[in-house]
């Protein structure tokens, strides 16, 4: 019966050159539809409601609508604004236009080099703390195997805070 139906209203879009959409909910819950080639569904439903001036969708959904175009317009001019810092586009804007563009990218390049230094120095400051460290535990070592226990311990005991508690031992043989 379904398939009947559609195929009628084919015929009714053929013949009369009409433009015909269909929905059909079995009792399954089911759904099928036909619209005509010419047309869509959503289009149709608008056609009706500017026809009958009935509203088919309340206000809530109506301002949900609204919503949801400007958050897509929004997005189509974030995605311009991206093609624009990457250097894309650029033929469309005049100089006024790429002024607070260039702006924005030497503000992005200073943050950066910025960013940048931060790190780098950082890194050196690790680099000296690493130098020290292996400086000193070469010393305490050099002087474990030259058999200078006894500075070995006034230095532990002057800079007993310094160093954690080892439990290794050093055995020098003769």
């Amino acid at each position: 019966r379904r398939n009947g139906i559609i195929k009628k209203a084919r015929e009714i879009s053929i013949l009369c050159e009409a433009q015909v959409s269909v929905v059909i909910f079995s009792s399954s819950g089911k759904m099928s539809e036909y619209c005509s080639p010419s047309t869509t569904l959503p289009k149709m439903l608008e056609r009706y409601q500017q026809n009958s001036g009935q509203k088919l969708w309340d206000a809530k959904h109506e301002s949900l609508s609204a919503e949801i175009d400007r958050i897509k317009k929004e997005n189509d001019n974030m995605q311009i604004e991206l093609r624009h810092l990457k250097g894309e586009d650029l033929n469309s804007l005049n100089p006024k236009e790429l002024i607070p563009l260039q702006d924005a990218l030497q503000t992005g390049l200073t943050s950066v080099r910025d960013k940048q230094m931060e790190i780098w120095k950082m890194h050196k400051k690790n680099e000296r703390v690493l130098e020290d460290e292996n400086k000193q535990l070469t010393y305490i070592l050099q002087m474990a195997m030259d058999g200078n226990v006894r500075e070995l311990e006034l230095l532990y005991h002057q800079k007993g805070t310094e160093f954690a508690p080892m439990t290794t031992a050093f055995r020098v043989q003769p």
